[in-house]
Order: C-alpha cells, then structure tokens, then sequence
C-alpha cells in the first residue's frame, strides 16, 4: 500500500498542532488519528510511520501502540507483517457492516433522544445541510462531503449521548475510507443532500416518527447502492441486500 506523501506530512502536522502538552491516554489518541481518517487527511493505503507519529502526538510508545492497535480492532487501520500500519482498505463487509449499526443509531437518536425536540439542536442539524448546500452551490462536492459527515454527527447528538457520539465518530471515519474507493464524489452525494434538507425540516416541524422513517429510508437506500458499486470493485462480488 502506498499513498502521498504531503497528505501523511499534512496529518502529522495537524495532529503536532492539536496535541497538548499532557500526555494523553491512548483513547484520545486514537481520537486524534480517527479525526485525521474522517476529515481524509490520512487516506486509504497510506502508511503510518509510528516515530514521527509518535513526536507529532507527544506520546510514548507504548501509549500510540495502543492507540493503533484499538483502531486496528476497529478496522480503520491495518497492520501488514514486516512493513507498518497502515489506514484499512475496506471491503463489501464492512460497508454491510456500517449501515447495519447506522441504521439502528441515526434513527433511534430521532425517535428516542433527549434533544430530540430541543430547538438549538434541531436547528444544528438544519445548519448541516445547509453547509452541504452552500457547498454544492460552489460546486465543491468535497465540501459537500464534509458537510454531510456534519449533518450525521448533529444527528446522533440528539441523542444526547457521548457513547454514541463516539461510536458515530468511529462510524464516520470508517465511511470516509469506504467513499474514497468509490468512483466519483459528486455521483454520490448530490442525490442525497436534499433527503438531508427534507429531514431537517420534519425534525424541526416536529414530524419526529416521519423523519425517523426517511432517515431509515434514506440510510437504507445508500447502503443498495454502496453494495452494488462495491461489488464491482476488483475482487467485489454481488451481495444480497
């Protein structure tokens, strides 16, 4: 596996500038390096050189080995004998995977959250998509993908839960690796932007159940067609859905 080197150099130097003088534990860390793989400053098949790791994060060995072998667990990053760590290439399963837990998260979080009917954090959703659309106006799909991945973050916390928030935050990393083998950004996420605006809308007309179904829907609909565009991938084989 091989990637850029500039977009290794450019995580190193994002993670330099947000460590704190405190060594952290090997969960933040993990945090730290999980944030660089959803906001695709470490991409698919890029290596990670453990040393300068390790001096960007301030962290001793032993607390970045835990680190990687937690993300490891996760699947964001995989260890290849006799060469490093590298960030995972996922496969068909683990897209199924994905959205078999999104799919109990996201709606679950509308139905039953704490804030749920609170109006800062439904309006947080709407500010979401209307990042996503501001960015597809500009045509920056890249933008729009960002945005995208805000709009389900603001989603789950509605739950009002740091578990889950956490847990969508591992979700998120692994769907930023799971779009980078797709074809084309655009392709994807221009036919879902307003199914984000129409459920900002139900949850802040109160229309909790109606935009439970649709997110469910919705969720549903992107995992068919992250399937079927997998299955025809090298080595990708046509899965029932």
């Amino acid at each position: 596996m091989t990637a850029p080197n500039l977009s290794v150099q450019d995580a190193l130097a994002s993670l330099a500038a947000s460590s704190s003088v405190v060594v952290p534990a090997s969960e933040r860390v993990a945090d730290r390096i999980r944030i660089e793989v959803a906001e695709a400053r470490l991409r698919v098949g890029a290596r990670l050189p453990e040393q300068a790791l390790g001096e960007a994060l301030q962290v001793s060995r032993n607390t970045l080995r835990e680190a990687l072998s937690q993300l490891i667990a996760e699947r964001v990053l995989v260890r290849i004998p006799n060469r490093g760590v590298f960030v995972a290439r996922p496969e068909i399963d683990d897209v199924r995977d994905v959205y078999a837990a999104r799919l109990v998260i996201e709606p679950g979080a509308v139905r039953f959250g704490a804030h749920a009917g609170d109006p800062a954090a439904l309006t947080a959703v709407r500010v979401a998509y209307r990042g996503g659309r501001a960015a597809a106006d500009a045509g920056d799909w890249a933008g729009v993908a960002d945005a995208n991945q805000h709009f389900h973050r603001e989603i789950v916390a509605l739950a009002g839960s740091p578990r889950l928030e956490r847990e969508m935050g591992r979700l998120l990393a692994e769907m930023r690796l799971i779009f980078q083998r797709m074809p084309g950004v655009r392709e994807f996420h221009e036919p879902y932007l307003a199914r984000n605006g129409e459920i900002a809308e139900l949850l802040l007309a109160g229309e909790t159940e109606r935009a439970a179904d649709e997110l469910a829907r919705y969720l549903a609909t992107a995992r068919d067609q992250l399937l079927d565009a997998y299955a025809l991938l090298p080595g990708g084989a046509a899965v029932p859905h």
